[in-house]
């Protein structure tokens, strides 16, 4: 009996494996397939820029950028308190408190900032997109486009795409100079640095080329999470169950994808002397 059970179970266990790999393949597909869409779409878009939805451009834009700037600032100011806090421990064992600065800035401009922008932006306009095109799916809506002969692609996906792409960079460099100032309020409270001393130190050692290395990682986070929230919704099943769980794998994808990316970006930069 024990040895039908062990069988049963490795049974089981090779066809959880193949139905993840179906799973897999299909998405792989179906977002190889969205790519070439977006792609063919956007080069349609750059030779007649008039064809683009611009009044959804701002719509999202809004939805995806002004409207999330106040719990952006609050959340990359507390990362830079932490951070400082964390390196302040460290460093006032060997005297090196100015040195603080340079842990803070770094780690807020080409990792921390771009990253919290990326989870703080998954959470808000990834789920928004992929609830709204699944909603349309069960409306039927994306069905009345394709008889009308007009493209879900560029009605629905490059004014998300464009909008990401925009609002990205921008909500990085206010978090980033959140995050700054978080340690600079640390730096001159908790160890007593002169103000001028820290900002001519975080002057100092930190360049342009920094904050793109980090605005870089943001474009891509952004492109991510505005192509995988709307393949979830297009993937969505046509009830109010399918809409929910859309959204969510769309949330748990992009996190997936964004940080394989900046492990990616990353190890690139190091690459490259960076």
């Amino acid at each position: 009996m024990s040895i039908f059970n062990g069988e049963n179970v490795f049974t089981d266990f090779v066809e959880k494996i193949g139905k993840a790999t179906q799973v897999i393949l299909k998405d792989l597909r179906d977002l190889t397939l969205l790519v070439g869409d977006i792609t063919k779409t956007s080069w349609y878009v750059i030779k007649h820029p008039s064809k683009l939805r611009w009044r959804d451009v701002g719509y999202y834009m809004d939805l995806c950028g002004s409207q999330a700037l106040p719990i952006v600032i609050m959340i990359c100011f507390l990362m830079g308190l932490i951070l400082a806090f964390q390196a302040a421990v460290q460093a006032r064992k060997f005297g090196g408190e100015i040195f603080v600065a340079d842990a803070v800035g770094f780690s807020i401009l080409k990792e921390l900032g771009p990253l919290m922008v990326a989870m703080i932006a998954t959470g808000r306009a990834g789920s928004a997109f992929a609830a709204e095109i699944g909603t349309m799916k069960v409306n039927e809506e994306i069905s009345a486009l394709e008889t009308m002969g007009f493209s879900p692609c560029r009605f629905l996906v490059i004014p998300k795409v464009v909008s990401m792409l925009i609002a990205m960079p921008v909500l990085t460099v206010f978090g980033d100079v959140s995050g700054l100032f978080g340690g600079f309020v640390v730096g001159v409270t908790m160890l007593d640095l002169p103000g001028m001393a820290y900002y001519t130190r975080t002057i100092a050692v930190l360049y342009p080329s920094t904050m793109a290395l980090g605005l870089i990682k943001s474009v891509v986070f952004g492109l991510l999470i505005a192509i995988v929230g709307c393949l979830r919704g297009f993937q969505s099943e046509s009830d109010a169950q399918g809409v929910g769980r859309s959204t969510t794998s769309s949330v748990v994808t992009s996190i997936f994808l964004i940080v394989i990316a900046d492990s990616v970006l990353t190890m690139l930069y190091t690459f490259l002397g960076y």
